[in-house]
């Protein structure tokens, strides 16, 4: 049995070490996976994109049909709390708030239960970020079919269709899963996905199948201020297949370059199976944000 961590954490209103921290079995999150969460990652203590993680936080909180138990300023609070116990515990200076909400405990019912309180619970752990070879030689990724449930854009607990897609890939020494329904990307595993064609950055169009992650407007963002074209529009796997670049990106993995796709080097010429410049430019850009978008 794995030894937790005696790491702060929070547990429905109580502050306790992680191992310490219980829930009751008829969790319906337990029971049923029927719950949100969302990670906010921290850098040198100060939260990136917290009001845009917690907009996604509301809007899988609001498709469920759980109220959002607290409000802004005790979100920070805690969070900020959480990062602090971490931090003097030698917790590194880069940092991930976990942030968990499930509809409560009840009785085993798959109806929603009326009156119950959600189950809240957060957790901060250390970030483990690409490592500089990583950054420097690309990844590896494979490719699958998209054979997860059909509500994606919510950022559910039930991820076990993730689960499956990711261990495909860790099988084969691979970073991540790209995934593609009726022929078209959709995701990867645990991160979105970015292909470079002619200079331009494109993406999958928001939609049920694929989770908007908070990159997808820090992406455009970061785009428009490099002067990067940007697009979202169905993209074939043929044009992943045949990119000039192909990105990953998610909150650990920020941004970083795919070189390598079903055992075949991405990109042309040159830069064949190397990182592109696009890449670079937008790694950069994403450096630069973190200063500037933490609180």
């Amino acid at each position: 049995m794995q030894m937790l961590p005696d790491t702060l954490c929070y547990l429905n209103g109580e502050y306790a070490p992680l191992r310490d921290a219980k829930v009751s079995v008829l969790d319906r999150g337990f029971i049923f996976g029927d719950g949100i969460y969302e990670v906010v990652p921290a850098y040198g203590g100060k939260l990136f994109r917290f009001d845009e993680h917690l907009a996604r936080l509301d809007r899988s909180l609001s498709k469920l049909r759980i109220a959002n138990p607290h409000a802004r300023e005790e979100w920070l609070q805690r969070c900020r709390k959480l990062l602090a116990a971490l931090a003097e515990k030698g917790g590194g200076p880069d940092q991930l708030v976990y942030i968990q909400i499930t509809r409560g405990v009840a009785l085993r019912d798959h109806v929603f239960p009326a009156d119950v309180t959600p189950t809240v619970f957060m957790m901060c752990s250390t970030m483990k970020p690409a490592t500089p070879e990583q950054r420097h030689a690309g990844v590896a990724c494979i490719t699958a079919r998209d054979f997860r449930w059909e509500r994606g854009d919510i950022k559910s607990i039930s991820l076990l269709g993730n689960v499956l897609a990711r261990q495909m890939s860790a099988d084969k020494g691979a970073t991540e899963t790209i995934m593609f329904r009726n022929g078209f990307l959709t995701e990867a595993a645990a991160s979105n996905v970015w292909i470079v064609h002619e200079g331009a950055v494109l993406g999958s169009p928001k939609s049920e199948h694929v989770l908007e992650g908070i990159r997808y407007e820090l992406i455009r963002e970061l785009c428009e201020d490099v002067g990067i074209a940007y697009n979202l529009r169905p993209i074939p796997e043929a044009d992943v297949l045949s990119a000039d670049e192909v990105l990953l990106s998610s909150a650990t993995k920020e941004i970083l370059p795919v070189t390598s796709l079903d055992g075949e080097p991405v990109g042309h010429g040159a830069l064949r199976g190397k990182p592109g410049p696009v890449y670079a430019r937008l790694f950069e850009a994403y450096q630069r944000a973190k200063v500037l978008q933490s609180i």
